[in-house]
């Protein structure tokens, strides 16, 4: 199993780069892997993103999709895509810490 060292601790990775074990993320992290995404500065609109994938993968063991994001995290897919430009559902869980979503290619 890979290994990615991410804010100065090593964490178990899959061969896409998404945490194995999403309990080892932590809030600096995401600032370094929306950093390695081509995501400068994560906004108040970012975190709302990352908290609500979070939850949502702790609630059904899965992130959702963009098309659940926009109806439910309190953020427009519109926006959702300027926010993470290389694909939202992907990107933001790969930032929060959590498995790739079903359906994401």
């Amino acid at each position: 199993m890979p290994t990615e060292t991410i804010a100065g601790t090593t964490v178990a990775v899959n061969d896409e780069g998404f945490f194995e074990h999403p309990e080892q993320w932590t809030p600096e992290m995401a600032t370094e892997l929306a950093r390695q995404e081509g995501i400068g500065e994560l906004t108040p609109k970012h975190w709302q993103v990352i908290e609500f994938m979070r939850k949502e993968y702790a609630e059904k063991g899965t992130g959702p999709t963009v098309r659940v994001l926009g109806k439910t995290s309190g953020v427009s897919v519109k926006e959702l895509y300027q926010l993470f430009p290389k694909g939202p559902a992907k990107v933001a869980a790969k930032i929060a810490g959590i498995p790739k979503p079903r359906g994401c290619i």
